[in-house]
């Protein structure tokens, strides 16, 4: 039985797939290389480079050329060293040629050739005389340059470029560089080297028609059948990601023990729980995603989205670009995190580095009936943020995001163990939406927590007025029982004690039609019962 894959390059015989060259277009690779091109490829990690670097090679060599990939990631561990790098190009290099075309020449050449030209001129020297040793045009597909950066990737990019106009008799026919991101986001200080190339190809999500391709070819093996709802919720949680779609079947259907019994379909529910398992599980997947969560430029463009920024600021060209082709947000139609899953992955990883530190009983939280008390939750974290907000503030790395980084920690030591929260991301909403999820007794209770930060230019009432029309909204449009309104005050005028309160507001019934900037309405502060169309909010300041 083939399976879903989530590890590695597809293997056709083991993993459902589809078409590699397909996908990535083979009306266009093919016809690149047989014009000598050389071009580059580039896309996020686990969205099957390698296994389309694989297939273009394959179907090469069947049209008669000798088409030779070579993964450089173990150059990784010298990439500071030049001269060993380039040694680890030479080594991986000849190693795939013996082993995938039979090719030995280059395995018995490099070695004196780099002792003779040296590291700085021994890649084009030896593809030089690989590629005049037999009459098959060359082609070689580096792939994971990125492995090697610095000074090691400038020197193995300035000499295929040197040899460049040597081709195709004595110099590769067509050379394919591949990795995380398009050459010329490696040399931001200087024009790139690899000034030769022809194009650059970005390899893309699935669509929803190949997601809804591939979980069909389960179907086909084993009969069982995901329900629509169930691949709507693949589409919609993952929007195609391709290592995030093959990770949520694969859990509902060989992980999940009631998924393993083909006899019973895959439902939206069996979806739901394999995705819940995937982010709490935290695979390695999602510590490349924390990796460059680290990093400054990235930091810039996600701060604003995650805070819900009232307009989208005026973002750096090349951090834009670079955080999108990482895989991390779109900008089509919006500016916004690329999918679902990361929207929940990122603020969980970033909220990891402060939860450690939350030490509190979620039983207490806990009503008789096992319903889910978000008022004493809120209220408990009012106490938490006072005794902690000042090095909250100074010390987080998401500066306008390390208030909801705080708060949504703080909401997951008690509301993970029985339910789950989403998480909503915008620029132009003013707003980070929550919607906790939580089982009463089998029975679903559906809780609405907005935040929103008042600053000394912004009037307070006004923060309040408009946060708590956009939180009735969001109380229509979901079904919610009750609507929380978070608002965080850094007026440094102000006490505690003027910042800390807790109102209820009634509101006019919007039906969820309340969107973006440009709510109208009235907020009355009377604490009565709320009259025939009309929403109380619970606000609460801090």
């Amino acid at each position: 039985m083939r399976e879903f894959n989530t590890a590695g390059h597809i293997i056709p015989a083991d993993h459902y797939h589809l078409p590699p060259l397909q996908r990535a277009g083979a009306d266009t690779l093919l016809p690149l290389v047989e014009a000598k091109k050389y071009f580059i490829v580039y896309a996020p990690r686990q969205t099957g480079k390698t296994t389309t670097l694989r297939a273009l090679r394959d179907a090469l060599n069947d049209r008669g050329y000798r088409a030779v990939h070579a993964n450089l990631q173990s150059a990784s561990t010298v990439s500071d060293d030049p001269a060993r790098a380039i040694r680890a190009v030479l080594t991986r290099m000849a190693s795939r040629a013996k082993t995938t075309i039979d090719d030995g020449y280059l395995d018995r050449e490099w070695p004196g050739l780099l002792e003779r030209y040296g590291p700085e001129a021994a890649v084009e020297e030896a593809l030089t005389r690989w590629a005049g040793a037999d009459t098959r045009p060359l082609v070689i597909l580096l792939d994971e340059v990125d492995a090697l950066g610095g000074d090691a990737l400038l020197s193995l990019l300035d000499q295929l470029r040197s040899g460049y106009e040597n081709r195709p008799r004595h110099f590769p026919h067509s050379i394919v560089v591949c990795g995380l991101r398009n050459v010329r986001d490696y040399f931001t200080s200087r024009a790139s080297p690899f000034n030769i190339v022809a194009k650059s190809l970005r390899l893309g999500d699935f669509s929803e028609t190949e997601v809804r391709d591939l979980l069909g070819q389960h179907t086909e093996e084993t009969g069982q059948r995901f329900a629509p709802e169930a691949v709507e919720e693949v589409w919609r949680s993952t929007v195609g990601q391709p290592w995030l779609v093959n990770a949520l079947a694969y859990g509902a259907c060989f992980e999940d023990p009631e998924g393993r019994d083909r006899g019973r379909g895959i439902t939206r529910e069996r979806i739901v729980a394999a995705r819940e398992r995937l982010i709490l599980e935290g695979p390695a997947h999602f510590g490349q995603v924390d990796q460059r969560l680290k990093e400054e430029r990235v930091r810039r463009v996600l701060d604003p989205i995650l805070a819900g920024a009232d307009t989208p600021p005026d973002f750096a060209a090349d951090d834009l670009r670079y955080v999108r082709d990482l895989g991390l947000i779109t900008t089509e139609p919006t500016i916004r995190i690329a999918n679902p899953i990361y929207g929940e992955v990122i603020p969980r990883l970033l909220a990891e580095r402060v939860v450690v530190t939350m030490h509190h009983d979620g039983s207490r939280f806990l009503r008789a009936d096992s319903g889910l008390d978000v008022s004493a939750l809120v209220r408990a974290f009012q106490q938490f943020f006072r005794e902690n907000a000042e090095w909250r503030w100074q010390g987080s790395e998401f500066r306008e995001y390390g208030v909801q980084v705080l708060l949504q920690a703080f909401l997951q030591r008690v509301v993970n163990p029985g339910g789950h929260i989403a998480r909503e991301h915008g620029l132009g909403r003013s707003r980070t939406d929550l919607l906790i999820s939580w089982r009463k007794r089998g029975e679903p209770q559906v809780f609405v927590i907005e935040s929103k930060v008042s600053r000394q230019r912004d009037g307070l009432e006004e923060v309040i007025r408009r946060g708590a029309l956009q939180t009735a909204c969001d109380v229509d449009r979901s079904g919610a029982a009750e609507g929380h309104l978070l608002v965080f005050d850094r007026d440094e005028r102000k006490s505690w004690e003027e910042k800390v309160f807790h109102r209820e507001v009634r509101v006019p019934a919007t039906g969820g039609a309340i969107a973006g900037t440009e709510e109208t309405g009235e907020v009355i502060t009377e604490a009565a019962p709320p009259a025939p169309g009309e929403r109380t909010i619970q606000v609460w300041g801090m």
